[in-house]
């Protein structure tokens, strides 16, 4: 075993084996027997993919292939010859397809579109060319037509947010959609009862965001395709609503943190529940999660095996479960398998369909056989195999923080089969601040952390407060208080580790993407145990993201900051901008051009102010890129240049060769 300071270790998991091996897959569903499945592929420009698998096993791309260098939308006779699967709706899309009887009806990025393919055949658009964006498709085959989401961006000011109808669903005559429900905000999930006569959706008002207070309406279909006077089921400003189904046998269920109390627990987490005559009935009482913070359509965490048995999803301790439910006694029977993330699960029959992922095992496209048990891989998120040697164990960690609690996070020792390090040497740490910030860290294998822990960094993944998976409680803990509570669990992630003696505490660093970018800016500035950072287009400027974020975003800071202006102090005591006289080390910044959620001027701000104060700094543009980075070639950029900062910081010489990053003030 050859012996190299940590950070100087030769890995075989390089940048280019990660962004040329791995592809993101979302969004699974059943077509009878065939499978269908999104891959956005950083080697195609982060272009998403429609994937499908017939019954024999065979694997094909559904929407036409690249024919540009990056993927990008190109023409032919007026027609499109490239599709990417993406909606903007929200600006995080999701719920970007539907399929039925052999045809798949999706959203294209580039123009807004619904097209329609059939299969084998070329897609063929619904709607005409506009302003328009759409999600969250639910296919009315008695009618005709699509039910989804449409964001209006035609007009001044705020896009206008409703549920349409979206017919004929044949494409010779493509026509504007016919609005069903109108007035609220948002809306999300509209699904259609089996028999297609009752239709419920879900909707919210500013300030709320999803995962703070939702409402769950249900109102009958009329014969001519509109619909009757909607009812309330349940919700409101303090309750979140999650993925509401119609069971095959036409009774509403639904996931919700309202309180349900049972003999054992009395619960704010997300649970399952159906409707009745006296109102919402908890199934399942207990203090795990059922439920997702939507910050994307799509999502699910349970789907019908018959009308007496769910197949769910749910997580305890960071912790994802597959388990049955009976509906008539309750009883929840949690499966043996091998996948500690697990998510989308759709049944078919005795079959389960879900994405699924371990420590050890890259996410992959599932299949579970209910009956023998029997587990198919039918697509894995990395192509690429990696001994074991180079992986460093998943260790779940609790410990200590600010005013008697405890938080939560996952800790990665450096490992690597070849090396070790000298006597009586640390490894150098380097802190995860998830985004959101109502997020959560996952469990399945990462090959972005392993990239630093097979190099000789340790990593601390944090689930701080404001995190999902523990509860309303524990996820409440950020209101009011962004920059405060998460900042202290991350540094006192930190600080634990290093009284343990597992990390060198002067030489600890942090980073973290979008709210953890700002977490990041606010723990460098703010605190002083991190000797250096790195921040994807993070918030600087509270004020600035309260004025200019789009309209999903726009009144979150009112819970987790306070209202603006009202509170305009707040917002000035806790933006990094205002305060980099407290800053005292190097940072490194990543920024897409062209993101709306999070505006370049931010962190360009940031970067002069240190540069004036004479920090080191770095500051990577990302032309072409939105919020968060798709495309090969800059993921690899932002990895190796973040690794490439830290060890100029630090001071160990790279076992790879990296492309220099130019560094002011070093």
């Amino acid at each position: 075993m050859l012996v190299a300071p940590y950070g100087a270790w030769k890995s075989p998991i390089t940048s280019d084996l990660i962004v040329a091996g791995t592809i993101k897959l979302v969004e699974v569903a059943w077509d009878g027997g065939d499978i269908y499945w999104l891959e956005m592929r950083p080697s195609e420009g982060g272009r998403n993919v429609l994937v499908r698998r017939t019954p024999d096993g065979t694997i094909t791309d559904v929407t036409p292939g690249v024919t540009s260098d990056q993927g990008q939308m190109t023409k032919d006779k007026g027609h499109l010859t490239t599709f990417n699967v993406r909606t903007r709706v929200h600006e995080y899309g999701g719920g970007a397809f539907a399929v039925a009887a052999g045809v798949v009806y999706f959203s294209n990025v580039e123009d807004g579109r619904i097209y329609r393919q059939e299969v084998g055949g070329v897609p063929e658009p619904l709607t005409p060319i506009d302003s328009m964006r759409y999600a969250d498709f639910a296919v009315d085959r008695a009618r005709n037509r699509l039910i989804c989401i449409r964001e209006d961006h035609s007009g001044d000011g705020e896009p206008v947010n409703t549920i349409v109808a979206v017919g004929s669903l044949a494409s010779a005559d493509p026509k504007p959609s016919q609005v069903l429900v109108a007035g609220s905000d948002f809306y999300s999930s509209p699904r259609l009862s089996p028999d297609g006569n009752q239709l419920c959706w879900l909707s919210w008002h500013h300030p709320q965001m999803p995962w703070d207070g939702t409402e769950l309406w249900v109102a009958s279909v009329n014969a001519d395709g509109s619909l009757g006077e909607a009812q309330l089921v349940a919700g409101g400003p303090e309750e979140s609503i999650f993925q509401p189904e119609w069971s095959p046998d036409g009774v509403l269920y639904f996931v919700s943190d309202r309180s349900a109390t049972s003999d054992v627990v009395q619960t704010r987490w997300w649970n399952l529940y159906r409707r009745s005559d006296r109102g919402p009935e908890a199934l399942c009482p207990m203090e795990a999660e059922f439920g997702l913070p939507q910050w994307v359509f799509g999502m699910s965490t349970y789907s019908f095996a018959s009308a007496e048995q769910i197949v769910c999803t749910y997580t305890q301790q960071g912790i994802w479960y597959l388990a049955t439910l009976n509906l008539t006694t309750g009883d929840l029977q949690t499966l043996t398998i091998p996948y500690t993330s697990i998510s989308s699960p759709q049944v078919e029959g005795n079959r389960v369909l879900f994405l699924g992922g371990h420590p050890t095992l890259a996410l992959a496209v599932v299949v579970l056989d209910l009956e023998t048990k029997q587990i198919e891989v039918l697509r894995r998120s990395a192509k690429v195999e990696i001994d074991m040697g180079f992986l460093s164990p998943v260790q779940p960690v609790e410990f200590p923080t600010t005013n008697g609690r405890k938080a939560y996070g996952i800790f990665y020792p450096p490992q690597n089969r070849d090396y070790s390090a000298p006597p009586d040497s640390l490894p150098p740490l380097l802190v995860k601040s998830h985004g959101g910030p109502t997020a959560a860290t996952s469990t399945s294998l990462n090959l972005s952390i392993q990239y630093w822990t097979s190099r000789g960094f340790a990593v601390l993944d944090v689930n701080y407060g404001g995190s999902t998976g523990y509860g309303r409680e524990y996820r409440s803990r950020l209101d009011g208080l962004w920059g405060v509570v998460d900042v202290d669990d991350c540094v006192n992630g930190a600080l634990h580790l290093a009284a343990l003696g597992l990390v060198d505490g002067n030489r600890m660093a942090i980073a973290g993407g979008s709210a953890g970018g700002y977490t990041t800016l606010c723990a460098l500035t703010f605190r002083d145990v991190f000797k250096a950072g790195a921040s994807y287009y993070g918030v600087s400027d509270l004020e600035a993201l309260a004025r200019d974020t789009h309209k999903f975003e726009a009144r979150y800071l009112d819970r987790l900051i306070g209202p603006y202006p009202d509170r305009q102090d707040l917002y000035q005591e806790r933006s990094p901008i205002h305060h980099c006289a407290h800053l005292s080390c190097p940072v490194i910044f990543f920024q897409g051009l062209e993101d709306k959620v999070v505006p370049p001027n931010q962190t360009e701000k940031m970067v002069e102010s240190l540069k004036a104060k004479g920090l080191p700094v770095a500051y990577i543009p990302i032309p072409g890129e939105q919020h968060g980075f798709r495309r090969a070639e800059n993921i690899k950029r932002a990895l190796e240049g973040e690794f490439y900062f830290y060890s100029r910081v630090f001071g160990f010489e790279p076992a790879d060769d990296l492309p220099p990053v130019p560094i002011h003030n070093l």
